[in-house]
């Protein structure tokens, strides 16, 4: 990004092997050191072509791009996303400002170093887990720097979990400032032409996101000293890779940097020396140098175009102030005419990065609710008097939840522990967002006439995973809890599932559908409460209620609670399934060790309908028989490092099981390995 902005030179360009990597508070986990497991496998990154001189630093691997192939590519298994991209739809909005069909969101997200990102999560609960993807509709996997390499394409549990929500996910092409580590000779390598006049790295680039399984890449070239010969060369680079992306159901964003005479002029607005780059993608990010001018006529620019408006990403840098930065919110969505363009949040990994050390996971979840939903912490009931207009109030929730079965433990992708069934089976903290389900979108709207409960992701306990939804109160009046936007067929034989608990009551639980949306924007669904059969004891049950005279489509899902002792209510939802019949997967075939060193293990399996498993897990099976949990992965190969031999073991065992959407396992396909 544009280094004539001094609150952005220090953080952005200091360095050139530094530059992109995250800012982490005292004390905090980072990824664990490349040489930590040589098995290890991270998400890749590549120069174009030439490599720098010298040796690459400690833990990082030079590669170049123009010479990756798919069948040689042996962190491929674990790199390759699993989930395809969802369809969603938009319901009625949950209040009377947000809008559909206006300003989009664009994230733009460093979620570890270029050279150390793990391929599938790490054993720190620490880490940046969005789960506001209702808001999102692109996210950059941010990074690059010009000491480990200028190209990196997204690791599998963040493509995973995006796609669950429908949000696609774009790779990252970094050529950076020349004063800050850039070389030309990238850009020019980048935008080669061979003997027939096509440029052979961009159909490296559209080779990659295809057998990674992510969505497109982001186009952000920096390095200054161009010349109208090289702008030529790369609108020409730019257009072939848009005609190859689209081809294969790619994306392609330019960021407003170079403009097409080769030079690199932050323009902060589409102008006309960078209109035939957007013309040429598939959106543009507008650098932060904006105005509300400039925005507006940028629009206007692109409807004479032909093209929308909110195809142009406003840059808005939360990267050191997050929800306190200060807007001219306005020029991008006012309240009271059509939105000008859409939403480029950089870096809203601010809301876990700016935390002091030994925050806790509950932590980062308040931060990250209060910038996407607002001071208000209720997406249905905005705060007006709030400066940081979250997108929640501007900007209509999305969901995927269409088909039936549809399932959820509220597992939003990290934990302090793993739960199976409501037993720790691994006290190990952990993240792997591959893991995280399809989650609310709307958190959290509270209906009540008296006093508001506090709701929140809850990681002391859980039903499976490592998270619960904890509503903690007086409940002095029935307060209904919004879950789902839904589009579920209701059929005669469709019943609910909920597996709950009360840690402090009593309450009485009611079932919430609608099979019709509200009349208005804001208003409350209209919903029919079914009863939720009660149980004795203080742990965990699982509750079924069929949904009785309800017909054609369940528009909401939630939950009405009703405090009948007159005290505080702590209430947990583990888990929620939606359901005709019962499915279970197939077991997994082939299970091998593929790679060992010591107690650091590759292993792989195969599956006959992969398409029929939303996970796998892995246990370790020690002598005595007793499980544990080792971790969870969509691919079909994991990564397990530092196992030593329990006492008189002399091969360690493993388990690996499919999990069904509706959470239950096939049996155990076995692999030991000697020691």
């Amino acid at each position: 990004m544009s280094p004539d902005n001094p609150t952005r030179r220090t953080v952005l360009l200091a360095g050139a092997t530094a530059a992109f990597w995250p800012v982490l508070p005292a004390g905090a986990a980072a990824a664990a050191p490349r040489a930590e497991a040589a098995l290890q496998p991270y998400a890749s990154y590549w120069y174009p072509d030439t490599l720098p001189a010298g040796s690459p630093g400690a833990g990082i691997t030079w590669r170049s791009l123009k010479t990756w192939r798919a069948a040689t590519d042996t962190d491929l298994a674990f790199n390759a996303a699993a989930v395809p991209l969802a369809p969603r739809f938009t319901p009625t909005p949950a209040n009377t400002t947000a809008r559909a069909g206006q300003a989009r969101v664009q994230s733009l997200v460093s979620f570890g170093p270029t050279a150390s990102n793990p391929s599938q999560g790490a054993a720190t609960a620490d880490y940046y887990a969005l789960t506001h993807w209702a808001y999102v509709d692109e996210l950059v996997f941010w990074g690059g720097s010009s000491g480990e390499g200028l190209i990196l394409a997204p690791n599998a549990p963040i493509v995973d979990a995006a796609h669950r929500h429908g949000v696609p996910v774009l790779g990252n092409v970094f050529l950076p400032p020349a004063a800050y580590g850039g070389q030309l000779r990238w850009t020019r390598d980048l935008v080669q032409k061979d003997a027939a006049g096509h440029h052979p790295l961009a159909a490296q680039l559209v080779a990659v996101a295809a057998a990674y399984g992510f969505d497109g890449w982001f186009v952000n070239a920096e390095t200054g000293g161009g010349d109208s010969a090289l702008g030529a060369d790369m609108l020409g680079f730019v257009r072939e890779l848009k005609q190859l992306a689209e081809a294969r159901g790619q994306r392609v964003t330019w960021y407003d940097a170079m403009t097409v005479d080769g030079t690199v002029s932050w323009q902060g607005a589409l102008d006309e020396r960078n209109q035939a780059l957007f013309q040429s993608a598939d959106d543009m990010f507008v650098d932060f140098r904006w105005s509300a001018g400039s925005l507006a006529s940028s629009g206007q620019r692109a409807v004479r175009l032909g093209r929308s408006p909110y195809e142009l990403w406003a840059g808005v840098d939360v990267e050191s102030a997050g929800s306190n930065t200060a807007v001219d919110w306005d020029a991008i969505v006012p309240p009271d005419r059509a939105h000008v363009t859409s939403i480029g949040l950089y870096r809203p990994e601010w809301t876990r990065n700016h935390l002091p050390a030994g925050h806790t996971p509950e932590d980062f979840h308040a931060a990250d609710d209060r910038f996407w939903t607002g001071r208000s912490l209720d997406p249905s009931r905005p705060d007006a008097t709030d400066d940081w207009r979250a997108p929640a109030v501007s900007v209509a929730d999305r969901s995927t939840v269409t088909s039936l079965p549809f399932a959820t433990v509220f597992n939003t992708g990290h934990g302090l522990r793993w739960h199976e069934d409501g037993q720790v089976t691994s006290d190990t903290p952990w993240n792997h967002l591959g893991l995280q389900d399809r989650l609310p979108s709307r958190r959290w709207v509270v209906r009540t006439d008296g006093q508001r409960p506090a709701v929140s992701f809850d990681f002391a306990d859980a039903w499976r995973g490592g998270s619960s939804v904890l509503v903690d109160g007086a409940l002095d009046r029935p307060a209904v809890l919004d879950l789902y936007a839904t589009r579920l067929p209701v059929g005669p034989d469709t019943l609910v599932e909920l597996t709950h608990r009360t840690d402090t009551g009593p309450v009485r639980v009611e079932l919430a559908v609608a099979t019709a949306e509200p009349d208005t924007a804001g208003a409350a669904p209209p919903y029919t409460y079914l009863p939720v059969p009660g149980g004795t004891g203080r742990g965990w049950r699982t509750s079924t209620v069929r949904l009785t005279g309800l017909h054609g489509t369940a528009h909401a899902i939630g939950v009405r609670l009703t405090a009948t002792g007159g005290g505080p209510v702590r209430w947990r939802l583990g888990g929620l399934a939606v359901r005709n019949r019962t499915t279970t997967p197939a077991t997994p075939t082939g299970p091998r060790i593929t790679a060992a060193s010591g107690g650091d293990l590759r292993l792989a399996w195969n599956h006959p309908a992969p398409g029929t498993v939303r996970h796998y897990t892995l246990h370790r099976v020690l002598p005595d028989g007793t499980r544990r949990f080792l971790g969870g992965t969509g691919q079909r190969a994991y990564f397990v490092a530092g196992l030593t031999p329990a006492p008189g073991e002399r091969a360690v065992r493993f388990e690996v099981r499919a999990v069904g959407e509706l959470y239950t396992s096939s049996a155990p396909a076995t692999v030991t390995h000697p020691w």
